[in-house]
């Protein structure tokens, strides 16, 4: 995140920002999902879900 928010340009800036959103939602998704629950069967999946995003982000966007 603080990598986007020293972008200039404020555009691009929103255009990452947008892009990042869902990383942070799998992210918050994952991180609920455990304290609620602890580790179990569905949480291999959701962790998939975040790295296939921040992945999928990072090869999208060079920062």
């Amino acid at each position: 995140m603080a990598k986007i928010y020293d972008i200039d340009d404020e555009d691009i800036q929103t255009e990452y920002m947008s892009a990042f959103n869902k990383v942070v939602y799998l992210y918050d998704k994952v991180n609920e999902d455990y304290d609620q629950h602890g580790f179990h069967d569905i949480s291999e999946g959701l962790l998939e879900n975040y790295n296939d995003a921040f992945n999928l982000f990072e090869s999208e966007f060079e920062i």
